[in-house]
This record gives structure tokens, C-alpha cells and sequence, in this order.
């Protein structure tokens, strides 16, 4: 039997084995290697330099910041929602890639703090208050945002800034420069505000009008005194910021506006430098069907390149690079599935470097000397990471890629400049994170080896099947936590659901096997089922379009479809099964129940969309249009309508201050229960946002959901269990 988890456990962070190192950077020179690690295998992350050949490690910055949540700024609080931080200490790094030296950059609680060669970090003098800052590419130059303004500076030898140059002058509130805009950063992958130019003299960056879009107050009621944060929040529908892109020359301070092809409410989707000054800029309309590539130079004049169209909708990647010689290397899913092409200087498309039904995954290096991509797919299945190489001149037909990746599971990878070694970040169900380098005539050294195994834990991890999806005839992958006492019956089962666009939640990798939440309830002796449902990621564009202007339909239906497989084949009892999820994992727990309550004993929601009009623009457009031109989408999506059919039992929980899914969703899904003479239960955590943070905010949050849900599936607790539940871990 696997030992007994507590819910101090499910508060713990880091996850057992999740202590690897990340963010892992080579030198310019390839001799070194950086990332971020904590030093006792706490939350508490330092950046490290490795020297492989030696083996020396060397601390160059510690966790000298706040060391909970409660102490962080307010843009650091925002900023590690945007990107689903949970770490703290210093969680992000930069390396001056052009440099002649290893010139390393750290942001840490707003300040600034700058390494060279190897040599302890030091604080940047006169920065305080920065909301992003970043080294010119050759480490000579320093770009920084405060108070929604940007600017620059050299840096001298000694690290301190000469003659600050102020680029924008005109920030104010529903102003800024330099920063990327809620969307950009939640919806589109674009976190970054302002992009220098390969040459260190220019930076082109993002200009935001936020004026026209209506302040969403948010209300803090667990403080006194109280108080208000306002964000100016696109709803569906309504007015999205209006983003432009500005050129500034550093020597002498000068901007201007670039000349592209947005209209009011479109974004700037992507800004990728080239080689000496100038950037490939993309431009993505608000319907999201196509993708306008220009080339921007240092003087602001722009040039169209090509347009990419897409049906459904369009996804936008970070897989684009533009050569020495000025060719483009671009992934994009005209085939239906997402590929590497090259194309001329002049956007013509000259090649395909990839195809077949499977995805390219990420983009890891291009070696121009050695004539050759690297790049991660699903090439062997969806369900692994392998890193693959093919040569950038392909011959015709497509070469065939060559795996460089060895063992069967999770790969992430690095490259050295000059392509000689690469790192390799691994880990499977059954084996924590390792991390060695990897040389490419042959040898490895090991940075990291895991530091647990499933077996030191205790724990059991979930079995990988496949079902057909509702349509009878589409392959879907589930994982299965089988509880660890056999029994002579099925056991009651918990779905555990997502099934939103651009996810996937099913893979051989550790992450999957410490989800200790999963693994406690599968240890009250229920078994637990996680469903990549059609509309999930990177099955192609066909397998993600089942969802098009139709929320809550096929995926509801292909869940169903796999209780329903998986209960003719004796691993769990159709009869007794609960649901829960989180975010669209809400919106989808609530669907279930409401259009399926012969199938379901009750759920546990949390942070539920209800109504799509209430949520943001660029994600909600994407999948339903544009209310006025679709409202039957709409309502077909939405829950209020239908929230008179609730019978089963259903827990809400919502944190209150969430700025991403605003509780005003559950208020309205309360409000329109009241109206049919209904109630469910509910518990909101008055300081939280949408990701749940702090040992007594999680502790709190997992014993109401898990005897909620134990309650529901008629399923004993532990003696002890709310003995062995409290406290700080």
C-alpha cells in the first residue's frame, strides 16, 4: 500500500521530485551553464552557473526577495498570475547572448541585478520600481519600464548607468509603454513589452490605449480597511485596448510610430529581432483567422511580407527565426498539423522542412554553421517530448527527422551556440526530473539525477489508455490513478476534468505521477480519470476544432464516453462517480452536471466561467466569435440559463480577487440558482486570485473539495484525517 498522504502534503511546495533545475542557459561560448535552482529544495529559487567540466556550481544570486507571497509588489503579484509562477526568489534571468563576456541579468522585486563571467550578481544602482527590464543583446545596454515608461542607458564597466535616455514620455492611467497588455500576456503568449534590436541601438515597443475599456473594479473585503484595485478588463465584445508599435533610437532618444496594418481592437501578436537592426513583426486581427508577417526596420518603416490564413481560428507559436542571410524559419499549421517551412527574405515560401500527423512542439535551435534545426514533436506519439534535427536546406520530399532523445517519456531541451552538446531535461510517470548534458560526439554529465523515485514516495503511477471518443471513431489518451486496494467490485471514480482548448493534461511525464491530490483520492479507494477530450492540444487542427462556436459540447460528450468505456471494462463503478475541475475545468464541472445528472453524483468547481460575454475578448473570440455575430453560441455555452436543471450536489470555491475569471461569475450562477429556487454549497477565499496560493489557503481549499467529493461517492476518511490535515507543513 502506498503511504498515506495528508493534505500538508498537497500544500507542500515544490511537488517530490520537482526540484529540478529550470530555465537552463548556455554561456555565449557554450563552456557554462545557468538556471534556477533552489538550494535546500524549497520554493525558494537562486541562479546558479555550472561549469560541467569541473562540475563547480556557483550561486551568482540568492532569494534575497520577499520570502512568502504576502510580501510581493503589486506588478510581481499580476505579473506571476500571467504566468503561473509559484515559485519566489529569483524566478527569471536573462543572458546577453551577443555578448563577449557571459553577461547575465536577474529582475528581482523590481530591481535590477547584473552578472559577469561568473562573478556574484550585483544590484544595478539607481533602479528601483522596475515593472520589466532587459540587457541589450551584446550586455552593453539596459532597457527598463517604471511607472508605464521606458527607458535606457549605457552601462560602464563598473555597472552603472550613464546618461539614461527616457524613450516614451506619454504614460498615464489606461497608458502605457513597454508592457504587454492583460491579453497579450494571458492569451497570447506575449509577456514582453519591448524588443531590442539585434545591433543593441534600437528598441521597438508596445504602445497600449487602454482608455476605452471600462475599469472592472475588483473588491478587497478581507483587509481593513478595505480597498479597490481597478483593471481595465475586454470583455467579449466590448473595446480592446488599441496596441501599436513605437521605434526608439537609444543614442539620441527619438521615436516614432510604425505604420501597420491594425485595426482598432487587433493585437500585436509577435515581435522576433533579426540579425543587425530591424524586427519580423506579426499582426493578428481580433477574429484571429489570419496572421499579417511584416519586416520592421530600425527607422520604422515597414514592409509586408506574407499573410497566413487559418480555419478555424489561428495559433499563435513562438517557433519563428530569421536567418543570418535574412531567411524566415516559421512553424505554422497549414497542413493541419504544426511544421517548420522556410521562407525567403521576402516571406516567399521556399520549403517545408517537416510534415506528417503530428505537431512540432517547440523550436530549440537553429545551427546556421552546421545546417540543421532542432526542435521537439509528437513525431512518436503525443504523449512523449522527443528532441528531433533535420538540415535546413532539406532536400525534396521532406527529410526524414533523426531523434536525438533517448529514453521513453518527457524531453526538454537546450542547445549550446555551436551545437556540439545540448541539455536534456527528462522525466517519465515513473521517474522524477534528471537533467545531464548531453555531448553530441558522445558522453554526458549529469547536473541534476532525480531526487525521489515513485517508489520512495509510496506512490502509484496512473495508467496511460486510450478510449474512443463519442464519435465512435476518434482516439482519445486518459490517464487512470487505480486505487491501491483491489477490489471485488468496480470502485467509485472522481473525473477529474479540463478538456479546454490548448491544453493537454494527459503525458508520460513525472509532473502527472505528483498530483497529490489525484493520488489521495485515488487512495480513499476511488479511482481517478483525466481525459484529453477532442479540443484538446497538439492533436492537429482538425482534433481542436470540434470546439468551434461549441463550449461545452463534444468535449462534455467524449468524457462521458470514456466513464463509459472504462466502466465496461471493470475500472470503475458508472454508477458512483463525482466530477471536478478548475478554471474551464469548472465551466466544464458545471456543464457536466447541469446536462448530464443521471451520470454524475455531484461535483467541486472551481473559478467556473458561467457566461462567456464575461470573459475576456481574445480568448472567448477565439471559440465563439464575436457575441453580436454569434449569440446562439453564446447561449448554447453559457450555464445560466440552464442552472434550474441542477440536481446533484455541487461545491463552488472561487478565490475573490480573482482578476482572470472574476467571481462575478459565481455570484451570477448563485444569483440565477436563487431564482429557480435552488442552492449549492460555496466557499470563497476572500484574498485569493485564480490560481489558489499559501499553505492555508490549499489546505483549506482540499479538504472542503475532497470531503465534499468523499461525502458524495459514500467514501470513508481516514482516521485522523482532520488531525493529519492542519497546521503548516
Amino acid at each position: 500500500m502506498a503511504a498515506r498522504l495528508t493534505l500538508d502534503d498537497l500544500a507542500r511546495l515544490p511537488a517530490p521530485g520537482m526540484d529540478a533545475p529550470s530555465k537552463l542557459a548556455f554561456a555565449p561560448d557554450g563552456q557554462s551553464v545557468t538556471f534556477l535552482a533552489a538550494a535546500d529544495r524549497t520554493n525558494r529559487l537562486s541562479l546558479w552557473r555550472w561549469d560541467p567540466r569541473s562540475g563547480n556550481r556557483t550561486e551568482l544570486l540568492g532569494p534575497v526577495a520577499a520570502t512568502d507571497e504576502a510580501g510581493l509588489r503589486a506588478d510581481d503579484v499580476l505579473r506571476r498570475e500571467r504566468s503561473r509562477e509559484r515559485a519566489l526568489g529569483v524566478t527569471d534571468y536573462h543572458v546577453a547572448e551577443l555578448a563577449n563576456r557571459h553577461v547575465l541579468l536577474a529582475p528581482l522585486d523590481g530591481r535590477a541585478y547584473r552578472s559577469i563571467d561568473g562573478a556574484p550578481a550585483t544590484q544595478i544602482p539607481g533602479l528601483t520600481e522596475l515593472q520589466d527590464v532587459r540587457l541589450a543583446p551584446d550586455g552593453e545596454r539596459l532597457a527598463w519600464v517604471r511607472g508605464g515608461d521606458l527607458f535606457a542607458a549605457h552601462l560602464g564597466t563598473d555597472g552603472v548607468p550613464g546618461e539614461v535616455r527616457r524613450l516614451s514620455t506619454d504614460a498615464e492611467d489606461g497608458v502605457t509603454n513597454g508592457l504587454a497588455d492583460y491579453q497579450a500576456a494571458e492569451e497570447l503568449g506575449r509577456d514582453r513589452g519591448f524588443w531590442w534590436s539585434h545591433d543593441g541601438r534600437s528598441v521597438a515597443y508596445a504602445h497600449v490605449d487602454e482608455r476605452d475599456v471600462p475599469p472592472f473594479v475588483i473588491q478587497h473585503l478581507a483587509v481593513d480597511p478595505s480597498r479597490v484595485e481597478r483593471h481595465r478588463y475586454p470583455f467579449a465584445g466590448g473595446p480592446n485596448p488599441t496596441v501599436s508599435l513605437r521605434v526608439a533610437r537609444v543614442d539620441d532618444g527619438s521615436s516614432r510610430t510604425v505604420a501597420l496594418p491594425m485595426e482598432s481592437g487587433d493585437y500585436l501578436a509577435r515581435v522576433v529581432a533579426q540579425p543587425g537592426d530591424g524586427w519580423l513583426v506579426a499582426v493578428l486581427p481580433r477574429a484571429q483567422r489570419s496572421l499579417h508577417w511584416l519586416r520592421v526596420g530600425a527607422d520604422g518603416a515597414a514592409t509586408e511580407l506574407w499573410t497566413e490564413s487559418a480555419t478555424p481560428w489561428l495559433n499563435l507559436d513562438d517557433q519563428t527565426r530569421v536567418l543570418d542571410d535574412g531567411r524566415i524559419l516559421r512553424a505554422t499549421e497549414a497542413t493541419g498539423h504544426r511544421h517548420l517551412e522556410l521562407r525567403a527574405a521576402d516571406g516567399t515560401l521556399e520549403r517545408r522542412l517537416t510534415e506528417g500527423p503530428w505537431v512540432v512542439t517547440a523550436l530549440v535551435a537553429v545551427l546556421e554553421a552546421r545546417h540543421e534545426v532542432l526542435f521537439t514533436a509528437t513525431r512518436d506519439g503525443v504523449l512523449e517530448r522527443h528532441l528531433y534535427r533535420v538540415p535546413v536546406d532539406a532536400p525534396r520530399p521532406v527529410a526524414e527527422p533523426e531523434r536525438l532523445s533517448g529514453e521513453p517519456g518527457w524531453h526538454e531541451a537546450v542547445v549550446a551556440p555551436d551545437g556540439t552538446s545540448w541539455i536534456d531535461r527528462w522525466s517519465s510517470l515513473v521517474s522524477a526530473p534528471r537533467v545531464v548534458l548531453v555531448r553530441r560526439n558522445g558522453g554526458q554529465e549529469v547536473l541534476h539525477a532525480p531526487s525521489v523515485s515513485a517508489a520512495e514516495l509510496g506512490l502509484r503511477p496512473p495508467e496511460l489508455t486510450t478510449v474512443r471518443a463519442a464519435d465512435g471513431v476518434t482516439e482519445l489518451n486518459l490517464a487512470v490513478y487505480v486505487p491501491d486496494a483491489p477490489a471485488a467490485v468496480p470502485p467509485p471514480a472522481v473525473l477529474w476534468v479540463y478538456g479546454g482548448p490548448h491544453s493537454q493534461k494527459v503525458a508520460n511525464s513525472w509532473e502527472l505521477s505528483v498530483m497529490l491530490s489525484r493520488q489521495l483520492v485515488a487512495q480513499l479507494g476511488c479511482a481517478v480519470v483525466v481525459v484529453d477530450s477532442r479540443g484538446t492540444f497538439n492533436r492537429g487542427v482538425a482534433f481542436e476544432a470540434a470546439l468551434d462556436r461549441a463550449l461545452g459540447s463534444v468535449e462534455v460528450d467524449d468524457q462521458l464516453a470514456a466513464l463509459d468505456q472504462l466502466a465496461s471494462r471493470g475500472m470503475l463503478d458508472s454508477n458512483r462517480v463525482a466530477i471536478t475541475g478548475g478554471s474551464y475545468g469548472g465551466y466544464m464541472t458545471i456543464r457536466a452536471l447541469l446536462a448530464h445528472p443521471d451520470r454524475f453524483r455531484g461535483g467541486v468547481a472551481w473559478a467556473p466561467v458561467v457566461a462567456w460575454q464575461g470573459y475576456d475578448a481574445a480568448y472567448t473570440e477565439r471559440y465563439l466569435g464575436a457575441p453580436a455575430e454569434a449569440p446562439s453560441a453564446y447561449r448554447a455555452a453559457g450555464l445560466l440559463d440552464s442552472a434550474a436543471r441542477l440536481e446533484r450536489p455541487l461545491l463552488i470555491q472561487h478565490g475573490m480577487v480573482d482578476e482572470n475569471v472574476h467571481v462575478r461569475h459565481t455570484i451570477r450562477f448563485l444569483d440565477a440558482l436563487n431564482e429557480a429556487g435552488l442552492a449549492c454549497d460555496l466557499q470563497l477565499f476572500p484574498g485569493s486570485r485564480h490560481a489558489a496560493r499559501g499553505t492555508a489557503t490549499l489546505i483549506s481549499r482540499d479538504r472542503r473539495a475532497i470531503e465534499f467529493l468523499a461525502r458524495t461517492l459514500e467514501l470513508p476518511l481516514p482516521d485522523g484525517w482532520a488531525r493529519a490535515a492542519t497546521g503548516p507543513p
